[in-house]
């Protein structure tokens, strides 16, 4: 049984406002950090969950990583 999607531009609004990052930035970031899972990834259910921890843990733990 497969996680159903998020809604993209509600996670992206959530992590954007959490960080205090803009959300142009939060989503390129989750783009890209997306991409890279789904390219080494076996099974896909999860891969959105993985995309945004990881996203909101850089932004949380290195602000400066902001593009």
């Amino acid at each position: 049984m497969s996680q159903p999607a998020p809604n993209v531009d509600e996670l992206v609004r959530s992590i954007a406002e959490e960080t205090n990052t803009p959300a142009e930035t939060v989503s390129k970031m989750y783009a890209d950090t997306l991409a890279n899972y789904r390219n080494d990834a076996r099974v896909f259910d999860y891969v959105p969950l993985f995309a945004a921890k990881k996203v909101r843990d850089q932004l949380r733990h290195h602000p400066d990583n902001k593009h």
